[in-house]
């Protein structure tokens, strides 16, 4: 059995804080796999590799801005969270590897879009989930001990005027979308959660628990 959890939004600091612990018990044997399901307040994170200069706000403007910018374990080059963007947070173990596990990610979010009457696709090529030109769901992980965190984000609502402090992803030649620009308008977070981790249950061949927060939090899983 797996646990999942709606966390609502959360600092980023403070969810990557409750991924380690999680990794960490998950390692020793004391805890389950589970999915944290959550949306951030506005943040720009640089994975381990990423170019700097693909941060195009200034320092001065972002803090105005009260937006963070922290340089992050997981893969990939930079990208922006922010409320309206569902993040997926699986701590899961590897029995498969990396890329196994990326893909499983992204061919759930093409199956959430799909009931939605959105056609995305997962792109090998540059990895994520994509409708034409425009990136619709990034993802980036970091292993350690063959157990992953970090995850997936998958813009529903969020303000897209967000990603012109960065380059997405480093990819200059490319666009960001989202499910409400597609539609005109999308399902409320707590349901887009919902549909995702019974998306989630099928791409992994998994079943799915679900937890509180509070339950997380406190590590009753």
């Amino acid at each position: 059995m797996v646990s999942w959890a709606w966390l609502g939004r959360a600092p980023y600091a403070e969810v990557l804080g409750l991924q380690e612990r999680l990794r960490d018990g998950l390692i020793r044997g004391d805890d389950c796999e589970t999915l944290l399901l959550v949306e951030h307040p506005k943040v720009i994170t640089l994975g381990r590799n990423a170019n700097p200069a693909n941060v195009l706000a200034s320092p001065q403007t972002l803090e105005q801005a009260d937006i963070p910018v922290l340089r992050v374990s997981r893969g990939g080059d930079v990208t922006f969270h922010g409320p309206g963007q569902l993040i997926g947070y699986p701590v899961f173990r590897l029995p498969s590897g990396v890329r196994a596990h990326v893909v499983a990610m992204g061919m759930a979010i093409v199956a959430v879009l799909a009931e939605l009457g959105i056609s995305a696709l997962w792109r090998d090529s540059h990895p994520g989930v994509w409708l034409g030109g425009e990136k619709i769901c990034a993802v980036g992980v970091h292993v350690r001990r063959g157990v992953a965190i970090h995850g997936f984000a998958l813009n529903v609502t969020v303000d897209l005027h967000g990603y012109s402090a960065i380059v997405p992803c480093g990819l200059r030649e490319f666009g960001v979308t989202s499910i409400a620009k597609v539609l005109g308008s999308a399902p409320s977070m707590d349901e887009m959660a919902a549909r995702t981790a019974r998306a989630f249950e099928r791409a992994f061949g998994i079943e799915l628990r679900s937890r509180s927060r509070l339950q997380i939090a406190n590590g009753n899983l």
